[in-house]
């Protein structure tokens, strides 16, 4: 907003950015625009100030439907001034002169017809329909009947007002018949709800029966690899046996062969070694015949001698060493 400093006879004005100033002398516009800073004469001109920025403007109507029920609507609207001077022309917008602690109302002005129109044009489109068709699915199209009653509105284009935009947006009853009217939605709602659980819990009830099965199949199909695994160690440990025991067959058979063999050999070795025994026993015996009972008897003691335990110390007397003595040269005479 712009501001006035005050001298003697003279009044400087600095302007914002935002802030369309308008001078009037005379009844006529000597200076019109946007950021302006001068001089005036007090008492000699009339200042009227005009935002130019974008205003949004939201409030509530009630209006009643079509079977006599009322229906809150909630409507946004942003709206611009683009002609300054016809606003100023039309609305509150003056800066001086004005008496003190009062304020331009140019803009509740504008947001007060702004509502007027709105109010006419939702009792107009919601007055034709009921209630229950009010606020089931008109919000749209309610919507789109405001935006052309602004848009074609005769009275913000004198006054060069431009709506921006413009939106519906709720359209509810009063708060008994809403809860009324909600009964029946929650309590869908809730059969909606109760059934989802259900679903949820037989789903799960499923799944687990799914996953019992499952752990049920595995244990079965691990108890046949199981029986598998047994079957197919024993007839290993069969066929190992099988294989061993030919292999022992064999290995006994080789052996008996190899036996009967060392035993053929032995009894043809013994066969010779016995003949040839025989033959020098014979020769032997022939010997000790031809020999004559002294040797025959000599040789008898060197035998029993030999095979005789070891003897530490013998004791001969006179007697046995004389009978001994004459024996044998008796048997040396015998000889000659």
């Amino acid at each position: 907003m712009g501001t006035l400093h005050h001298h003697p006879f003279l009044i400087h004005y600095q302007g914002g950015a935002g802030d369309h100033v308008v001078q009037i002398r005379a009844g006529r516009t000597v200076r019109s625009g946007v950021g302006q800073s001068f001089w005036l004469r007090a008492g000699r001109c009339a200042l009227a100030e005009v935002p130019t920025a974008n205003r949004s403007h939201s409030f509530l109507l009630q209006v009643p439907s079509a079977d006599q029920q009322n229906v809150n609507a909630q409507v946004a609207v942003t709206y611009r001034i683009e002609d300054a001077e016809a606003a100023a022309a039309h609305y509150d917008f003056g800066l001086y002169p004005r008496e003190a602690g009062t304020d331009a109302q140019g803009m509740w002005q504008i947001d007060e017809t702004v509502t007027r129109i709105a109010s006419c044009t939702l009792a107009s489109a919601i007055g034709a329909m009921p209630l229950a068709s009010a606020i089931s699915g008109s919000l749209e199209s309610v919507g789109e009947l405001l935006v052309e009653a602004f848009a074609s509105n005769a009275q913000l284009r004198a006054t060069g007002v431009l709506v921006v935009d413009a939106r519906l947006m709720s359209l509810r009853p009063d708060e008994g018949v809403e809860s009324s009217l909600r009964a029946p939605l929650l309590e869908k709602l809730q059969a909606e709800a109760d059934r989802a659980l259900y679903e949820r819990r037989a789903l799960a009830v499923e799944r687990e029966s799914q996953i019992s099965e499952n752990e049920l199949r595995s244990k079965l199909e691990l108890a046949r690899k199981r029986a598998d695994l047994v079957d197919q160690e024993g007839h290993n440990n069969r066929r190992e046996a099988e294989e061993k025991a030919a292999a022992d067959a064999i290995a006994a058979e080789a052996e008996a062969r190899r036996i009967e063999t060392i035993a053929k050999a032995n009894e043809e070795d013994w066969k010779r070694v016995g003949g040839a025994k025989i033959a020098n026993e014979a020769a032997y015996v022939r010997a000790l015949a031809e020999a004559g009972p002294d040797v025959v008897r000599a040789f008898a003691l060197k035998e029993m001698a030999h095979n005789m335990p070891s003897i530490g110390s013998l004791t001969i007397t006179p007697d046995m060493l004389s009978e001994v003595l004459s024996t044998f040269a008796g048997s040396a005479k015998a000889g000659r």
